[in-house]
């Protein structure tokens, strides 16, 4: 069965492991909430261990909460950070590209008279 969800990674051993989308998680774990089967039958449809089926039911429940909270979730938080971050870092890039250029600028006007005062 394809899954192009899915992708091996070596965890470090000989053993490959799978590393499933997010998006094809939800699938699964909504297909076990809507009793379209056993939590073994749709672990055995999809090719997965069906305890790691169970865990990710028990987090998908855990968060579900969290769609209906208002204000920013901490992900959107830091992302927020760090787009400010990002945004300062930017500006003081322009800030030395400019004196950089400046300075440049100024060097060859000092060179030019360093020549005509030696001629």
């Amino acid at each position: 069965m394809s899954h192009g969800t899915r992708e091996k990674k070596y965890n470090g051993g000989m053993k490959k492991r799978n590393q499933y989308s997010a998006e094809f998680k939800t699938k699964v774990v909504i297909e076990v909430l809507r009793e379209e089967g056993t939590v073994n039958e749709i672990a055995a449809k999809h090719d997965i261990n069906p305890i790691m089926l169970g865990r990710w039911k028990t987090e998908f429940l855990e968060r579900a909460t969290d769609v209906f909270k208002r204000g920013a979730s901490e992900a959107e938080k830091e992302l927020d950070v760090e787009k400010k971050h990002v945004a300062e870092l930017e500006r003081k890039v322009g800030q030395l590209t400019y004196e950089v250029d400046w300075l440049k600028k100024k060097d060859q006007e000092i060179q030019a008279l360093r020549r005509r005062r030696n001629h």
